[in-house]
């Protein structure tokens, strides 16, 4: 009877290990399937090129909306993104982490192309017309306003969103603080999980 017991929860866990890390659980929540692929036109701070979502198929993309003058959020999350790339090593080169910025009006392109290299070498910074960066906020469900009266003030979404090699949006997180457990989502992205 001993041995029969053994021999069943012997082949249940060799059944469980042959599941591998595809069942293991993300960090980051998964919505794979709920919203739709990578699409944007807009201009890369680093460089001034005009640049669509398919300039980044083949590596995974980490999208954030947020801006230069942000205090606390946004500089926040990037640094985290930026550990992020730091605990992949080279494979942190399969990566970028695409910054909108929500504030276009005073994120020119010089400003933000120094924002965005002060994190990483992987973070491009992105800036579009209004009607360029309402579509984009609208695909994703991205709540931002900008209000310049009385005082400037600026409101976004905190998500990161996480799009597979093929440009399939994957993952969401309202939180980067879990930088190890981020960095093995983005991992199995680029293992094509």
């Amino acid at each position: 009877m001993a041995r029969a017991r053994l021999l069943i929860v012997c082949t249940i866990l060799y059944f469980l290990a042959g599941c591998g890390p595809s069942g293991a659980p993300w960090h980051a929540t998964n919505i794979t399937g709920d919203m739709p692929k990578l699409e944007f036109s807009m201009t890369r701070a680093s460089d001034g090129a005009a640049v669509t979502g398919r300039d980044y198929l083949g590596r995974v993309t980490l999208v954030f909306f947020g801006y230069t003058n942000c205090p606390d959020v946004c500089p926040a999350t990037l640094a985290n993104l930026a550990d992020v790339l730091k605990r992949l090593g080279p494979d942190a080169g399969k990566v970028r982490v695409l910054f909108v910025t929500v504030d276009p009006g005073r994120d020119t392109l010089p400003v933000l192309k120094a924002y965005a290299a002060a994190f990483a070498p992987q973070v491009d910074g992105l800036r579009g017309t209004g009607n360029a960066l309402a579509s984009l906020a609208r695909r994703y469900r991205v709540a931002y306003s900008v209000k310049t009266e009385p005082v400037y003030e600026v409101m976004h979404t905190s998500a990161v969103f996480f799009f597979d090699a093929e440009g399939r949006a994957r993952l969401v997180t309202l939180s980067t603080e879990d930088t190890a457990g981020l960095a093995e989502d983005v991992k199995r992205l680029i293992d094509g999980e």
